[in-house]
């Protein structure tokens, strides 16, 4: 399983402007690993049964993060994947294939992120919806889905709090006295504080 960031495209010197949108995604990739990494302690029975929350599992809960990430980045990238990207709701029967999916996904979005210049951020995204064609700004698109990925781990996360495996802290990212707290997952996930954050924010 590949979890790192690609060093080749984390570097730190970039605009402020487009800052908050690349270290959403930083945080998005942190975040997810952190998650599953706790999830991964779960038992098979404890993944999928079945529990109070928008969705019924946390097994459901995450696979719906993943194919939402998969539309939408998919989408961003000029694809048009669309509706086919939710035909199967949970196409991730284990913890250990939604952690490969999840990477990969990540990995894409701060693909995306890391490219961004100002100029950007206006460009508008065509979002295939099956029958009808959305078109969105990609800043306002990019923070729909940065919404959208906290709002479901959080609730995967209030699932987790009813099981064997202690719920992680997911919180600990923008702090810079937070920073020790964070720093084995980074590692993890081949980044750190100095290729997140331009020198002036540390």
């Amino acid at each position: 399983m590949n979890e790192r960031i690609d060093p080749a495209s984390a570097e730190a010197d970039v605009d402020p402007a487009v800052l908050p949108y690349r270290v959403l995604a930083f945080n998005n990739a942190w975040a997810n690993h952190r998650l599953l990494k706790a999830c991964a302690a779960l038992t098979q029975r404890e993944f999928e049964a079945a529990r109070t929350g928008f969705f019924p599992s946390i097994r459901a809960t995450l696979n719906h993060i993943l194919i939402v990430d998969e539309f939408y980045v998919d989408a961003i990238e000029g694809g048009d994947l669309g509706p086919r990207a939710w035909c199967d709701p949970e196409p991730c029967s284990t913890v250990a294939a939604l952690r490969a999916a999840q990477a990969a996904v990540d990995q894409r979005l701060f693909g995306v992120a890391s490219r961004l210049k100002p100029g950007d951020l206006s460009r508008i995204v065509t979002v295939h919806r099956g029958e009808r064609l959305q078109r969105e700004r990609l800043d306002r698109l990019l923070l729909h889905l940065y919404q959208h990925q906290i709002h479901h781990r959080g609730q995967a996360h209030a699932m987790l709090s009813s099981t064997s495996v202690e719920p992680p802290q997911l919180d600990e990212f923008f702090s810079v006295d937070e920073a020790p707290l964070r720093e084995d997952d980074l590692r993890e996930i081949g980044l750190d504080e100095a290729r997140i954050w331009p020198a002036s924010y540390r």
